[in-house]
């Protein structure tokens, strides 16, 4: 069962291949003679998304199937039990609903249109097996009859309009539709599902006379209601993250319309827009009959089906906002694909900010299939490329506006990210034959790196992001940081080569294991004779970035990485513990300052709230982390530059410190089959407590100061365990609950 069954279907669409949605559907019977059905599946799968229904019910809880992948190469196949669903002995009706998804329709920069391809299509087969072993298919095929959708229109950009008045209208007969059946591969995570719903928090009238809804939260999905029986009134909802002056903010939208139109047809019925998703906290209700209610509408949540498994408080309320914003970003932008933003004309899957921010996802969540379906991925598109582009599924090569990634090449942090991912499973859930699968990725990035490094050895040649969104770069100049751009690029490769090298050691891959240890430390080598001057140990550049990056890379250690901490030290109180880092120098910085004894300042670093910071956004009412430091002004209004969105989670990267530091919780070993309880207390925070389901079990850690005294408490699951309080004691401690009061520091 599952791909082969699909042997036996033919992939169909819509006679009109303009048509911007269609109903495909059959009937059958069971076929007597053979006893009770014992068991029922549907396997299926489109070019665009789908949702089945079996009569009348829906199939399944996923929205958006089949999700986003690298369609050119692995096209996902669900797979779905009809057994509790009742099927009759007579008249029973399957039928599909599809749209253009990530297929077709506009997505990407410069207007792309049918990026993947300009026809719709479905291919499915339902598999009843019955007492006496008889199989009975119903496959797609040019006997199912297509009919008319009520969604007229459909893009992820712009939304969805569904007329209500539309009925069926008459069947014509399928046409085929052409498929690769080499893409097709098995469904890897749980796909995009429904999870809560938030009500209105305030209804009002804006300025200019507009009905405005506050859902109290930044969140993904899109908005319910039940339309009147009132045929060809026209309710338009339209969405935004923030407010400004008054009314809706959507010049962070760009050209994304994110926009939904529902006619209201004979009788009322209960709607929402499944073939779009918008980024919001806001919209705006046109068309509504009489005053609206609260109760009128509900925001459903939707993202990429995932478990709970991770979570930090502490005494300070501001840091504990902070994590929910981290957490509920993750959530908006873990929608199939980890994407830089879930809002404007873009959402793809930027490598640079999953490089950055898995540590920290996998601290609250348990993001290993997602992931790793999105590895997936990125090892198929990568052979073409010869490197890994900037966003994965590579879309960029379908754009008639030019292929962004061709222009550029590798690029640091972002290409990194096909090491730094995996590492940051492979730390998470130790999943050695997941790491297997990871591995050509490693080695296609380090080979397309080697391959670009300049004759001294630095990799300062090419294009680079860097430092992306320095908060002292201009609004329109995103890559205009103060750490210079071959700093930050030699010391990922340091990093990336002694990953990669501990990869292949773990794999039986020695001979790769000794070349990646040799460019390590060739490039370390070159790193501190053209960047680190020796006498004092200043670094290239002199900012927070560059001192962040070598300390936690490795690049300095004994006298220059003591001096490179007490550098990064004064750099950051020069700053007045104002954020001085971007996309490159953000997830480390608190890092470095504490692994070089300045716990204090990483402290004060976190407890900022001044902007640029971590907290100034949470003064502000953010509920979900910024793209940029000042996103929004403090006189409320957005920035100027043309890229601000208020749900992008590169920045809330510190939840990785946040969770192990002051939090404590350390894998000591893959997947935490040894862990290590370090929590360490600093100026500003009374107690802190954090908690992670391992795959062994749960580990939770809380300290508290009171009268002079330090107590802490950790859980410990059937592993190895070892606490290290902050006097330097070391503890083993086995399974169950531990408690040691120490004098406070």
């Amino acid at each position: 069962m599952g791909i082969a069954a699909l042997d036996h279907a033919e992939m169909i669409g819509s006679p009109d291949p303009q048509a911007p949605a269609f109903v495909a559907g059959t009937s059958f019977d069971l076929e007597a003679g053979h006893g009770e059905v014992s068991s029922a599946r549907l396997v299926a799968t489109a070019h665009g998304v789908y949702e089945a229904a079996l009569n009348g019910a829906r199939v399944g809880d996923r929205v958006l199937a089949p999700g986003w992948t690298s369609y050119e190469y692995r096209l996902q196949v669900q797979t779905y039990d009809l057994t509790d669903l009742g099927l009759a002995a007579q008249g029973n009706r399957l039928s599909f609903e599809v749209g253009n998804g990530w297929w077709r329709g506009s997505f990407g920069f410069h207007g792309a249109d049918a990026n993947y391809g300009s026809d719709l299509g479905v291919i499915a087969v339902v598999l009843i097996s019955y007492a006496d072993g008889h199989l009975q298919r119903v496959v797609t095929g040019p006997d199912w009859q297509v009919t008319r959708s009520r969604t007229t229109f459909d893009t992820l950009y712009d939304g969805q309009h569904i007329d209500l008045r539309i009925t069926a209208g008459d069947p014509q007969p399928a046409r085929l539709v052409e498929l690769d059946r080499a893409t097709l591969v098995p469904q890897v995570d749980g796909g995009v599902v429904r999870h809560e719903s938030l009500s209105p928090q305030k209804i009002w009238t804006s300025p200019s006379g507009r009905t405005l809804v506050d859902f109290g939260q930044n969140l993904v999905g899109w908005i319910r209601f039940t339309a009147p029986a009132d045929p060809g009134r026209e309710i338009t909802l339209r969405h935004a993250e923030v407010l400004e002056n008054g009314e809706l903010g959507t010049r962070p939208l760009r050209s994304a319309k994110a926009t939904d139109v529902i006619t209201c047809g004979e009788v009322a019925e209960v709607v929402e827009p499944t073939f779009t998703f918008h980024g919001f906290r806001y919209a705006e209700v046109s068309g509504w009959p009489g005053e609206l209610g609260v109760d009128d509408l509900e925001a459903v949540v939707v993202h990429t089906e995932m478990r709970r498994t991770g979570a930090f408080r502490c005494s300070d309320e501001k840091v504990n906002q902070l994590v929910s914003n981290v957490v509920w970003g993750l959530r908006g932008n873990f929608l199939d694909v980890p994407t830089d933003c879930p809002q404007r004309d873009e959402r793809m899957g930027w490598t640079g900010d999953i490089a950055a921010f898995s540590p920290a996802a996998t601290k609250l969540y348990d993001v290993g299939d997602i992931l790793h379906k999105w590895l997936l991925d990125l090892r198929a598109e990568l052979p073409a490329r010869g490197f890994v582009a900037p966003v994965i599924p590579d879309i960029f090569k379908h754009f008639s506006g030019g292929d962004h990634a061709a222009k550029i090449g590798p690029t640091c942090v972002w290409s990194d990210a096909a090491v730094w991912v995996p590492e940051a499973l492979w730390n998470a859930y130790g999943d050695l034959e997941r790491l297997r699968q990871h591995y050509p990725g490693v080695v296609g990035h380090l080979d397309s790196v080697e391959a670009v490094l300049s004759p001294t050895g630095l990799w300062d040649t090419g294009f680079q992001y860097g430092d992306w969104l320095d908060p002292d770069a201009p609004p329109d100049r995103a890559a205009d940081a103060k750490a210079d751009v071959g700093v930050v690029a030699t010391a990922c490769v340091v990093r990336s080569a002694t990953v990669a090298a501990g990869f292949a050691s773990l794999l039986g891959h020695p001979e790769d294991a000794e070349r990646f240890t040799a460019l390590a430390d060739r490039t370390r080598a070159a790193f501190h004779e053209h960047y680190v001057d020796a006498t004092t140990g200043r670094i290239r550049s002199d900012c927070a970035t560059v001192y962040a990056l070598a300390i936690s890379f490795g690049v300095v250690d004994g006298r220059l990485r003591e001096q490179a901490g007490e550098r990064l030290a004064e750099v950051v109180r020069a700053a007045g513990h104002k954020i001085s880092t971007g996309f490159a120098g953000t997830p480390y910085v608190t890092w470095a300052l504490t692994d070089t004894g300045h716990i204090d300042d990483a402290y004060a670093l976190l407890l900022q709230t001044a902007c640029p910071s971590w907290l100034y956004p949470v003064t502000m009412g953010a509920t979900t982390i910024w793209e940029r430091w000042d996103s929004m002004l403090p006189d409320g209004s957005i920035n100027p530059g043309e890229m601000t969105s208020f749900n992008h989670y590169a920045l809330g990267a510190v939840a990785d410190w946040l969770c192990q530091v002051v939090g404590g919780i350390r894998p000591a070993a893959p997947g935490y089959s040894a862990i290590e309880f370090r929590p360490v207390p600093g100026p500003g925070l009374d107690w802190a407590e954090s908690s992670l389901e391992t795959p062994h079990g749960l580990a939770a850690c809380r300290w508290q100061i009171a009268d002079g005294q330090l107590t802490v408490t950790v859980v410990v699951p059937d592993v190895p365990a070892r606490l290290v309080l902050p006097n330097g004691d070391s503890h083993h401690v086995g399974l169950g609950e531990h408690s040691f009061t120490i004098p406070a520091v």
